[in-house]
């Protein structure tokens, strides 16, 4: 019986580390030549192993992509904004955690985000993992526009979903592939400027 358990954990941690490389090449064929110039078999290659493990172990081009992307969204970085964002009771400090738990989340991931993100439209499946991605980002920023209406602290023309639209529109993804990658504004620059705006845009006390 622990001989058994002993091969069955070798072969699960085999198949770890096999998935890690995978991934791991195909993120950075991904960032050298896009998402539309790498092919399966060429991450086959880099990785060293067959075609065929390649789909069984991270799927195709677009589940890849999909897992490169996750981090970005469920950074621990988020995690920690959140748990900061339900113990204040200041909106303006709850966009100021907002602003640098996306910017943080962003930038630690930023190669890849900058060279993966702005190809995905033109291709299918790609623009279904990146959808799926920003849904995610989406409903923690409507998790956060919560807190500023239990803290009454939205302009009173807000409803729910206007709210958390101009919270995307300002701290959003495209928010920051604007100012940071499209305009090569510094990520320090682009945080203070972004949530500034983001308190002038939904709160009826902004400050500052």
């Amino acid at each position: 019986m622990g001989s058994r358990s002993y091969r069955s954990r070798l072969r699960a941690e085999g198949a770890a580390a096999t998935r890690a490389a995978i991934l791991a090449a195909a993120e950075e064929l991904f960032v050298c030549h896009g998402y539309t110039g790498v092919t399966v078999a060429q991450i086959a290659d880099a990785a060293q192993v067959a075609v065929q493990t390649v789909y069984a172990s991270a799927g195709g081009k677009a589940d890849m992509l999909r897992e490169l992307l996750l981090p970005a969204v469920s950074d621990p970085h988020v995690e920690i904004a959140q748990r900061a964002i339900a113990a204040t009771d200041d909106p303006r400090e709850v966009i100021d955690i907002t602003a640098r738990g996306t910017r943080v989340a962003h930038e630690l991931h930023w190669p890849t985000l900058a060279a993966v993100i702005p190809q995905c439209p033109s291709e299918p499946a790609a623009a279904a993992a990146l959808e799926e991605a920003t849904a995610d980002y989406v409903k923690a920023l409507a998790a956060i526009v919560e807190r500023l209406g239990q803290l009454s602290a939205l302009r009173a023309e807000l409803d729910h979903p206007r709210a958390v639209d101009l919270l995307w529109f300002h701290l959003g993804q495209d928010a920051w592939f604007s100012l940071v990658g499209h305009r090569r504004w510094s990520f320090d620059d682009a945080e203070e400027w972004l949530s500034a705006a983001a308190k002038r845009a939904l709160l009826k006390e902004p400050g500052g």
